[in-house]
C-alpha cells in the first residue's frame, strides 16, 4: 500500500492511498476515519484489483478544509473524483463502507460516466443515523433523535474522549475486548483488529464527530436512475445499519444483488473472503454489462464509415 497527495477542486490537500496489484481498478470510498487495514484481503498481491483511496479530510494526513464547512457529502465526492483523476482513472467499479455508501452513491448519481458498477458494503446511501439500531425494532425518527443527540454529545465532551482514547492500550487483549461488545464481533483476524484500532483511537475527536455531524442531514436517496450492476453485503447482526434499511434503496433496482453475511457492521474485516469474491463476480456483471452497451451503440456515421455500408460497419462491431 503506498500513500500519495492530491489536491481537491478547493485546494484542500487529500492523503489518497493505493496498491499496486495487478488487475483493474476499484475506487473504495473508506468508512468514516477509517484505515486500509479494515480490508485485509484487498491489500493482498492476489486480491486481483488496483485498490485506489483516500483518507477523509482532516483525518490521517489529510488537510482540514481552509473553509471547515467544506466537509459536506458534495465535497467528499469531489475528493473521490480527485483521487480517480490523478490515477488517470476515466471509469471504474467503485466500493463503499459505512459513510463510503453515501459517497459511492453519490459519486454515481451525479457523474454516472465515472461509475461501471457498485458495491454498497455495511451502509446506506442516505440518512445515516435514521439506519441506526434498526434490529432492536425502535421508529426511524426516534433512532434519528438519539443518534444525533449521541453524536452531538460527545463532540461536547470531546476532550475527555480523546484523553481517554488517546491513552488506551491498543493490543491482543483490547482488541478481543473490542470484538466481544457487540459493535464487533469475533470473526476477524485478531490482529488485524489491532492494527485497525490502533490508528483509529488516534482521532481528534472533536473534529471526527464534527465529520459526522455534517453529512448526518443528507436525507434517504433515490436510486431508480441507476443502471449500472450494484452489489449490496449487509451484515446480519449488524447494529449501526440494519440488513433491511442497507437492502432497501436497491430493492426495485434490476441489476442489483443482496446477500446477507453473519457479521456485524465491519463486514470488511469479519468475512474478508466474501468480500473479495463478490467484488470479482461483480466486475465480471460490470465487465457483460460494459460490453452489452457497446454493442448496442448506434455504428459511428463519422466520414470515414459513411464510404461504408452501414451493414457492414454494424457486423463489423459484433464481431469484434
Amino acid at each position: 500500500m503506498h500513500e500519495h497527495d492530491v489536491t481537491s477542486p478547493d485546494g484542500t490537500r487529500i492523503r489518497g492511498w493505493r496498491t499496486d496489484n495487478p488487475g483493474p481498478p476499484v475506487l473504495l470510498c473508506p468508512g468514516l476515519g477509517t484505515p486500509p487495514d479494515v480490508w485485509p484481503a484487498l491489500l493482498l498481491p492476489d486480491a486481483g484489483v488496483r485498490v485506489l483511496s483516500w483518507y477523509h479530510r482532516g483525518t490521517m494526513g489529510s488537510d482540514r478544509p481552509v473553509d471547515e464547512s467544506r466537509i459536506e457529502l458534495a465535497d467528499h465526492v469531489a475528493d473521490a473524483l480527485a483521487v480517480l483523476d490523478a490515477a488517470g482513472v476515466r471509469r471504474c467499479v467503485v466500493m463503499g463502507w459505512s459513510v463510503g455508501v453515501m459517497v459511492a452513491a453519490e459519486l454515481a448519481r451525479r457523474h454516472p460516466d465515472r461509475v461501471s458498477g457498485l458495491m454498497f458494503t455495511a451502509g446506506v446511501p442516505g440518512d445515516l443515523f435514521g439506519a441506526m439500531f434498526g434490529s432492536f425494532g425502535v421508529p426511524a425518527v426516534v433512532r434519528r433523535a438519539v443518534a444525533l443527540g449521541g453524536t452531538h454529545a460527545l463532540r461536547a465532551i470531546s476532550p475527555l474522549v480523546d484523553a481517554v482514547l488517546h491513552r488506551i492500550p491498543v493490543n491482543t487483549f483490547t482488541a478481543t475486548l473490542a470484538q466481544h461488545s457487540g459493535l464487533m464481533l469475533p470473526g476477524a483476524d485478531t490482529q488485524a483488529v489491532v492494527h485497525v484500532l490502533r490508528r483509529f483511537v488516534q482521532h481528534d475527536w472533536r473534529w471526527y464527530f464534527t465529520l459526522a455531524l455534517a453529512i448526518s442531514s443528507v436525507p434517504q436517496r433515490e436510486l431508480h436512475g441507476l443502471t449500472c450492476p450494484i452489489t449490496v453485503l449487509a451484515g446480519q447482526y449488524d447494529i449501526l445499519t440494519s440488513p433491511e434499511r442497507a437492502s432497501k434503496p436497491v430493492s426495485m433496482l434490476p441489476q442489483a444483488r443482496v446477500r446477507i453475511v453473519p457479521t456485524s457492521h465491519f463486514l470488511p474485516l469479519e468475512a474478508p473472503d466474501v468480500v473479495v469474491d463478490e467484488l470479482r463476480m461483480l466486475m465480471r456483471r460490470a465487465a457483460a454489462v460494459e460490453r452489452a452497451r457497446e454493442l448496442a451503440r448506434p455504428p459511428s456515421r463519422d466520414p470515414i464509415d459513411a464510404l461504408i455500408p452501414p451493414a457492414l460497419t454494424y457486423g463489423s462491431r459484433l464481431r469484434t
